[in-house]
């Protein structure tokens, strides 16, 4: 996974799993993926803030989120061009762009330019375990 170095927040392996559940550290820390269509952010409609579970940054805002109908909670841009970081994903023989928290460098999900009804193009599929939900 990420090479925790490099970023401002970095713990151990030991003190992520005392803060996260054994399912958030799968997906979080070791790149899995929740099953389509079982996020609790989902159907999520409220007006807020996506932040990363692991450290709290903020990631994605509710006026970028939109309907994709992939399984997954979508977005076509994050809130600040330095919220994530993508980085090339090769993985389970596919050619993907692997998503991050640009504070902890946690997974996230995978970006994919497959979106033409949005402003950017984008879908940002992201793990609804990734993200901690604020309404406003």
């Amino acid at each position: 996974m990420a090479d925790d170095r490099r970023y401002d927040v970095t713990k151990s392996a030991e003190d992520w799993k005392k803060e996260l559940s054994p399912e958030e550290y799968r997906v979080l820390r070791e790149a899995g993926t929740e099953r389509a269509g079982t996020g609790a952010l989902l159907g999520e409609k409220r007006v807020g803030v996506y932040s990363c579970r692991a450290c709290g940054n903020e990631l994605f805002r509710s006026d970028a989120k939109f309907e994709s109908h992939c399984g997954w909670p979508s977005f076509f841009e994050p809130s600040k061009s330095e919220a994530v970081e993508q980085i090339e994903d090769r993985s389970h023989g596919m050619l993907r762009v692997e998503v991050r928290c640009r504070r902890c460098g946690s997974h996230l999900g995978h970006v994919f330019p497959d979106a033409p009804q949005t402003p950017t193009g984008d879908r940002y599929c992201m793990n609804s375990l990734s993200l901690r939900f604020e309404p406003k």
